[in-house]
């Protein structure tokens, strides 16, 4: 597998946030929620207010990781007839209108059915940056390693605070953009506050050997996003931005995410000697 001869957009938004002394802002939402046009507008503002990657997440009728809020998000799409197909569509009308590296977030089940090759390049075809896939590991990523390879996308895989650093070194080494690091054992959801083992976590990828690692689950706050960025490359959004959407549309998007984003300014470090 190739991670290094690769340009990765992901890669390049996060440095690019990096350079600016920003933590990097990933917001999620789901395709077709609460319609497709609503979902290109809403993550077209979030780029527009400071989100350098956007997640588009696929409708998925068994949604092991998501949370009630997502879900109900999801089953709303599902009932008002969305078709994995779109998915390219929409990623082609964001990509066209923001700087933001736009990746999908699924389930693989979606993507074999589609086929993997085909999928992947459909999804290079209209400019998205790559995949995070919560339920595929590794070990059972031949075809995928392949096809990403084959069609310049990024693999983004997750880690949790129960992965071994056997199995921390094998994702790492598989990712590229960067790494998805779940700060709690559970469903997403917005939370009061981040899981004190997201840092552990980080530090382990870190260890590793990943440049960029992102922290999600239970990221809802500017201050959370604050807290994330002193060890962390990225924070990750998604509950709090889908609650915002379905309450009170776009509007609620764009004044959630530019709060957000006065979390992302990292602190600055004095100068040596000083």
């Amino acid at each position: 597998m190739s991670t290094t001869a690769i340009k990765s957009k992901t890669a390049a938004a996060i440095d690019r946030a990096r350079e600016a002394g920003r933590t990097a802002l990933v917001g999620y939402l789901p395709a077709g929620f609460p319609d497709t046009r609503t979902t290109i507008e809403a993550a077209v503002a979030l780029a527009e207010n400071g989100a350098d990657v956007i997640e588009i997440g696929i409708p998925y009728s068994d949604p092991v990781m998501d949370g009630q809020v997502i879900q109900a998000a999801t089953v709303q799409a599902l009932h008002n007839g969305f078709h994995v197909r779109e998915i390219f569509d929409i990623v082609a009308e964001i990509t066209a209108r923001c700087d933001a590296a736009v990746l999908v977030m699924t389930y693989w089940n979606p993507v074999m059915r589609v086929g993997v090759d085909e999928f992947s390049r459909r999804l290079a075809e209209a400019g998205g940056a790559g995949l995070i896939t919560p339920d595929l590991i590794p070990d059972e990523a031949a075809e995928w390693f392949e096809a990403s390879d084959k069609y310049g996308l990024d693999r983004v895989f997750l880690v949790a605070p129960s992965t071994s650093p056997e199995r921390m070194a094998m994702t790492v080494k598989a990712s590229r953009g960067f790494v998805y690091a779940v700060s709690i054992m559970g469903v997403t959801g917005a939370r009061e506050n981040v899981s004190d083992a997201a840092r552990r976590v980080v530090e382990s990828a870190h260890a590793a050997g990943a440049e960029r690692v992102c922290v999600g689950l239970g990221v809802s706050k500017a201050e959370h996003v604050r807290e994330i960025g002193e060890y962390a490359e990225g924070a990750i959004v998604g509950t709090a931005l889908v609650a915002a959407l379905g309450a009170d549309g776009v509007g609620a998007v764009v004044r959630l995410a530019a709060d957000l984003s006065t979390g992302t300014a990292k602190p600055s470090r004095p100068a040596a000697g000083a």
